[in-house]
């Protein structure tokens, strides 16, 4: 993919943006045929770089910093979060479910027990009261959801929830949370909640 990684120089930062449907050994080699050029204007600056665009792995994120520091001594922030979890999300993004890499968990969680991971978790069990399963992808559960479950939890909207019965109190996906009353007695029981086009999170 041409020009998926763009330079801009602004007042107080230098900003690199990269394109949200880049490949990360595209954008790696595209960042290293800039570098020479960004050396030069960095002889003697201290500008820090902010890179923006695609929301990325902490993996991927390292590989970029490893290059630029490799060549350029200087601080580097990332709009993608590094961590987990609604405290991290700085921009929701929006693209379609491909493959991910998935973590699988073997029985069930018990209360206070939590598992993140950078991709999709399936677990082979309950995840019960008190539990937390979070994870940047989706959360599939082969049994009930009584604990918390946040997915998308680096801006993905796309992310979904699934469960053999959604029985928990809150459920997230990227930002937007959304409360359950559990008290009520109902038939009707909830095993898959996504969010629609209105930015609320359905659950049938």
């Amino acid at each position: 993919m041409n020009n998926c990684v763009m330079v801009q120089l602004k007042t107080d930062r230098m900003i690199i943006k990269i394109n949200e449907e880049a490949e990360q050994k595209e954008i790696i080699a595209s960042l290293k045929e800039k570098m020479s050029d960004l050396k030069k204007l960095y002889q003697k600056d201290t500008t820090p770089i902010y890179i923006v665009g695609k929301v990325m792995k902490n993996k991927e994120m390292d590989e970029i910093q490893a290059i630029i520091k490799e060549n350029i001594d200087v601080k580097i922030e990332f709009e993608s979060p590094k961590i987990l979890g609604l405290h991290g999300i700085k921009k929701p993004f929006s693209r379609e479910i491909g493959t991910s890499e998935t973590m699988f968990h073997k029985g069930a969680l018990r209360s206070g027990q939590k598992i993140e991971f950078e991709g999709s978790i399936v677990i082979l069990g309950d995840v019960n009261d008190g539990a937390e399963v979070i994870a940047s992808e989706n959360i599939v559960i082969l049994g009930d959801l009584r604990g918390l479950a946040h997915a998308g939890a680096k801006g993905n909207k796309e992310a979904i929830i699934a469960a053999q019965a959604i029985q928990c109190p809150q459920i997230r996906i990227s930002n937007i949370i959304k409360e359950l009353d559990i008290r009520v007695e109902s038939e009707q029981i909830y095993q898959y909640a996504y969010v629609n086009e209105e930015n609320q999170i359905i659950l049938e």
